[in-house]
């Protein structure tokens, strides 16, 4: 994933713009949401576009906010990508 500015972070108040994938011409930018008041922490995944915003549940649960970053930082781009086409 490659790394650019994300004006859409307003759209998904604690995300981390975390990367980007393109393909075709579509650029999605991939936030990561944590959500810290609840133990074990969790987080969620958001694809943003200028015409779309696709997210998942909650399903990156963790025992500290530094292992949601670390266990999201463990998928391929591939990866994401499938997670994304998923969510279609």
């Amino acid at each position: 994933m490659s790394q650019s500015s994300a004006p859409e972070l307003a759209q998904v108040p604690g995300a981390q713009h975390l990367g980007d994938l393109a393909r075709g011409g579509v650029t999605w930018r991939v936030l990561f949401e944590t959500k810290l008041d609840t133990r074990p922490v969790r987080g969620r995944v958001h694809f943003v576009t200028e015409s779309g915003h696709r997210s998942t549940g909650w399903i990156f649960i963790e025992p500290t906010e530094a292992d949601l970053i670390r266990r999201f930082q463990d998928f391929s781009a591939i990866e994401w990508w499938r997670l994304l086409e998923s969510l279609a």
